[in-house]
């Protein structure tokens, strides 16, 4: 498990981002437990559609600027595993 601090909200100090990779059965998961949030997505799902689909669902609690920019940063996290 890899854990991250990201600003998520302007003005509050940085959140927990956990980013949990299951090599077994091929998945990962992103939590955000600050926005009581999190997204899984399997290694076989296509890059647009996996971004299409964080950037909506973050877009659910986040503005859609950032949940724009949070959905990018969280995305290259995941592929660093």
């Amino acid at each position: 498990m890899k854990i991250r601090k990201t600003p998520v909200m302007d003005g509050q100090a940085p959140a927990n981002v956990y980013i949990y990779e299951n090599r077994k059965e091929e998945y990962i998961v992103i939590a955000i437990p600050a926005l009581e949030w999190s997204f899984s997505f399997a290694y076989e799902e296509e890059a647009v559609a996996v971004a299409e689909r964080l950037e909506a669902s973050l877009g659910k609690r986040l503005d859609h600027e950032r949940a724009a920019l949070l959905a990018e940063r969280l995305l290259g996290w995941a592929r660093e595993m």
